[in-house]
């Protein structure tokens, strides 16, 4: 009977450790985000993960914002978002959260279109569909700015992405904002014109893998398996040889378009392909100011939360310096595994 308990506790305490050794990171559909498709369905996470003797399954979720909502609530040990749904999600509800990869920033991929106008002035009385307090919003209000409108002179109307080309195609809307392959296809379609994007506010959209600080100090395997997976798949995919058009074209067809289409939104992003070019944006004074930036649009709109009295009240710590309340840090960027790589480390 001993024996018999013995052999229990054994297995329990085996499954225990069979799951902390198990790992979850989802994505959703963005150019710079496809390669963690390409890199689970070609094995490459799974040889990094093997190769630190862990799991880790990859997994789309189509809905944008309900990614990172279900990574907020603990479903996930990572997740693709923004640097600014990064601190107005995970870390505005306490969720202490780091940048693991900084992939990259867009340059023209975040977009507001019109139907019908072509001057971004146009947008004045209009109602524009965009998915609310997302980066989609802060473009707006960047544009807004510019032409010396506010959000006082038109209506948003929030606007799940998974729902926005189909919407646009309806003769009521007639203005939004959103991001590639989004954008790409409502900027096809008849009468449609550009007006303003992110190639305008270059370095300010930063696309990320982040993850959860405790987990990853827990686990620090877990990034050394993410970042390494991430730059093989770079150097694939960066390479102009049959492996890296054929890599393309899987990301290509994984997101609904064709290589052309997926060239197309490359050229208006800025893809840090190597961990030196993702660190030289990392370490930088301008990510400094861009986070201050971001902590202010987020602050006016209410996303820190009801009892932030300022847009310091949650600490972003950065290799330059720390933006906020260094007593309550929930938001950070962590060189230390691009550098690995950089360093051949990993």
């Amino acid at each position: 009977m001993k024996r018999f308990a013995a052999l229990i506790l054994a297995l329990s305490l085996s499954s225990v450790a069979q799951a902390a050794d198990s790992f979850k990171i989802c994505w959703s559909i963005y150019v710079g985000w496809m390669p963690w498709a390409y890199g689970a369905e070609q094995g490459i996470v799974n040889k990094w993960a093997d190769k630190y003797g862990i799991d880790i399954e990859v997994v789309q979720i189509n809905d944008y914002i309900e990614s990172i909502n279900q990574y907020t609530a603990g479903e996930f040990d990572a997740c693709t978002m923004t640097n600014m749904d990064a601190l107005t999600i995970p870390a505005a509800g306490g969720v202490d959260s780091t940048a693991l990869v900084v992939g990259d920033f867009s340059n023209g991929n975040d977009g507001v279109v019109l139907k019908g106008k072509d001057k971004l002035a146009d947008i004045k009385g209009q109602q524009v569909n965009l998915v609310e307090l997302s980066v989609s919003h802060y473009l707006l209000a960047r544009g807004l700015e510019s032409v010396g409108l506010s959000e006082k002179d038109l209506t948003v109307v929030n606007t799940s992405d998974a729902d926005m080309v189909a919407i646009y195609g309806t003769d009521d809307v007639t203005a939004v904002a959103t991001w590639n392959p989004l954008l790409s296809e409502i900027t096809s379609m008849p009468n449609s014109t550009k007006v303003f994007d992110s190639s305008m506010i270059p370095g300010e959209i930063i696309d990320l893998l982040v993850i959860n600080t405790e987990t990853l100090k827990a686990n620090p395997k877990l990034g050394k398996a993410l970042v390494g997976a991430w730059y093989e798949i770079m150097s694939v995919m960066s390479g102009s040889d049959k492996a890296g058009v054929d890599a393309k074209t899987h990301m290509a067809s994984a997101s609904g378009t064709d290589l052309a289409g997926y060239e197309a939104q490359l050229a208006s992003t800025e893809m840090f392909y190597t961990p030196a070019a993702a660190l030289d944006l990392t370490n930088s004074e301008k990510l400094l100011a861009t986070m201050e930036h971001v902590a202010n649009f987020s602050f006016d709109h209410g996303l820190l939360g009801d009892g932030a009295p300022d847009a310091g009240f949650i600490g972003i710590e950065m290799p330059a310096g720390t933006f906020g309340d260094k007593g309550n840090i929930k938001f950070r960027f962590d060189p230390s595994y691009m550098t690995m790589a950089a360093e051949g480390k990993l």
